[in-house]
């Protein structure tokens, strides 16, 4: 699912009266639950025993389902420094500056943000392998969106 159409959902759950939200596409599934995960695991461990309690609640349900969500990723995370269009290569058609897998020093340039018509590469503030990608060529990013881990 596109990352835009994702923060879109999430922003349309947490401004509403939604508690939950789930999307199945071709792509995927998935589930939006409002309240975050603090809320949740209280109501978990109110839970009764399953002695008492054989068949699992639905709160248990979707804190087993909203954990992959949650999942951290591990390694240094580098953010947009500014809101406008995502770009991995200097041209169309051009080589990427990074692939996932790459060894970057700092100051490598790791990809271009196009801001108000001014192409301004973004480099790496960090040394390691580049281990995601977290946006797509030609994806428009906020300030602070996450771009790259890496490792």
């Amino acid at each position: 699912m596109d990352l835009r159409k994702l923060k879109t959902l999430i922003d349309l759950v947490s401004e509403s009266n939604v508690s939950e939200l789930e999307i199945t596409e071709a792509e995927g599934k998935v589930r939006i639950v409002k309240g975050g995960g603090a809320m949740v695991p209280q109501y978990v461990q109110s839970v009764p025993p399953a002695a008492t309690n054989p068949a699992p609640s639905p709160a248990v349900a979707v804190a087993e389902a909203a954990e992959p969500a949650v999942a951290v990723e591990t390694g240094h995370v580098t953010k947009s420094p500014m809101v406008g269009t995502f770009y991995r290569s200097a041209t169309p058609g051009a080589k990427s500056f990074v692939e996932m897998g790459d060894a970057v020093k700092e100051g490598d340039t790791l990809c271009i943000i196009e801001a108000m018509k001014i192409l301004n590469e973004i480099e790496a503030d960090k040394t390691g392998i580049i281990k995601r990608i977290l946006a797509e060529n030609g994806q428009a990013v906020e300030y602070g969106q996450p771009l790259f881990i890496i490792e």
